[in-house]
């Protein structure tokens, strides 16, 4: 014969316990801090990476040769001739 399975019981106390209850405030204030200082050190790394970029292309911009240039260019230089 198969016994019946009891499925737990949960207290109402407990379901309404969050973790935000549980944690010091303390150490909440300070999980909050450090979640600040890596979006802010993030924030930093992707303008940086962003200024990095733009330099390299306004250099690469300036060292184009003139066949580059005229290959680039969108007007057709034979109706000139």
């Amino acid at each position: 014969m198969k016994k019946k399975q009891q499925k737990p019981t949960k207290k109402k106390d407990d379901s309404a316990l969050t973790l935000k209850d549980i944690i010091n405030p303390d150490l909440m204030k300070q999980l909050k801090d450090q979640q600040e200082q890596l979006k802010a050190e993030e924030e930093k790394r992707k303008e940086q990476e962003e200024q990095r970029k733009r330099e390299e292309r306004r250099l690469k911009e300036k060292n184009k040769s003139f066949e580059e240039l005229l290959n680039e260019s969108g007007m057709n230089w034979k109706d000139f001739k």
